[in-house]
């Protein structure tokens, strides 16, 4: 009889860790395939290098190898013992890592210094029924409704439900609605996303 009681209390107690154990392993797995995941190309990653900006590198230490370079509109950047090497789409820290890289080659472990002296890359463009349109060079990611404020806000014959982001992204072009009215009422707040180089905004 004691013997069918301590089946009993195990039993009971492998029945209550079972499904602990599951849930467990699922949150491992969860924060394993969170940590993998990469940052997002819009401000988590840090700012991404594009044609017209302006860069000043640097290697401590080595006077000749001080430059102000310009990103070209091939995306690439010349440096000494390096050449040319590809800097549209990586952030300064990776740039500044690749860098390193290839001057181990000529210099004992390199200290490389990569600032962005002037950010000219990241272009948006706001069109249609709104107060001032145009193209906008900033130095810092927008999103649509911050778009929109720089621009001069909607004029009164904009039909503001019926805006769209319009996103290239290799030789295809996205569309994306934005409801104007909705997200200024705090409502449906996804769409009012981070606008990347290249996004037109168009209000009709």
């Amino acid at each position: 009889m004691n013997g069918w009681r301590i089946y009993k209390q195990d039993q009971g107690l492998i029945t209550w860790m079972v499904p602990l154990f599951f849930l467990a392993s699922m949150f491992v797995h969860a924060h394993s395939a969170f940590a993998q995941e990469p940052p997002d190309s819009l401000g988590e990653g840090g700012y991404l290098l594009g044609p017209e900006d302006v860069l000043e590198i640097s290697v401590w230490k080595e006077e000749d190898l001080q430059r102000e370079v310009l990103v070209r509109p091939d995306g690439k950047i010349s440096f000494p013992l390096v050449g040319d090497l590809h800097a549209e789409g990586k952030t300064p820290e990776q740039l500044r890592h690749e860098i390193a890289g290839w001057l181990r080659k000529y210099i004992p472990d390199p200290v490389v210094t990569v600032l962005v002296k002037k950010v000219a890359a990241y272009k948006i463009y706001i069109l249609g029924q709104i107060n001032k349109p145009g193209q906008y060079t900033v130095g810092n990611y927008l999103d649509v409704m911050q778009a929109l404020a720089l621009a001069g806000g909607l004029n009164a014959f904009a039909a503001e439900d019926d805006i769209r982001i319009l996103r290239r992204q290799g030789n295809n072009e996205q569309v994306i609605p934005f409801e104007y009215s909705q997200v200024k009422k705090g409502r449906k707040l996804a769409q009012n996303i981070i606008l990347r180089n290249g996004d037109v905004v168009v209000v009709p």
